[in-house]
């Protein structure tokens, strides 16, 4: 999805502008930009940049700042070598046993994503386990001790060629 303007209005009272979207950009692909560094990538002064960005995160534009770790060597030292991907279908989708599912799944350290997904199955999750024993114990306490869940279809990761967590900000100044 390409986003070409130069102000955009949403629910919130906030109009976003070039600079907004500029900051916005900058910070999801470093966010330990010093504020100095960052008023200068955007071309405003260090008080308007950090106003800017105070602003940016109380409003929710920004949910949070994390560090993206190292999958790989992560799973070499600590033995987190199995990731899949698991399509969830359920006998009953009232918003209830959606909320049901959706609440348990979060609960779990080891569901890194879940998204509730149509048409298909009704929620897909990334999960991560150290190896094929733990994932039977997380499926287990996830798939089975609920009559609610139909089918479950896991794909288990060989490679991941890529990995983002940059939404795509196109605009134009």
């Amino acid at each position: 999805m390409e986003l070409n303007f130069n102000k955009i209005r949403f629910m919130k009272s906030i109009e976003l502008d070039a600079i907004d979207l500029q900051l916005l950009d900058s910070l999801q692909h470093d966010a330990s930009l010093s504020n100095v560094a960052l008023a200068e990538t955007v071309n405003v002064s260090p008080p308007t940049c950090l106003r800017r960005v105070k602003r940016l995160i109380d409003d929710g534009w920004i949910e949070r700042q994390v560090a993206v770790l190292n999958a790989d060597q992560l799973g070499a030292a600590l033995g987190h070598g199995l990731t899949a991907l698991v399509e969830v279908s359920l006998d009953r989708q009232g918003s209830e046993h959606l909320d049901a599912f959706e609440a348990r799944a979060v609960a779990l350290d080891a569901v890194q994503q879940c998204w509730r997904v149509s048409p298909g199955p009704d929620f897909m999750l990334v999960l991560q386990a150290r190896d094929m024993p733990d994932y039977l114990r997380i499926s287990q306490a996830l798939f089975t001790q609920d009559a609610n869940v139909r089918n479950v279809k896991a794909f288990f990761s060989t490679k991941r060629a890529k990995f983002t967590t940059q939404a795509q900000l196109h605009f134009k100044a």
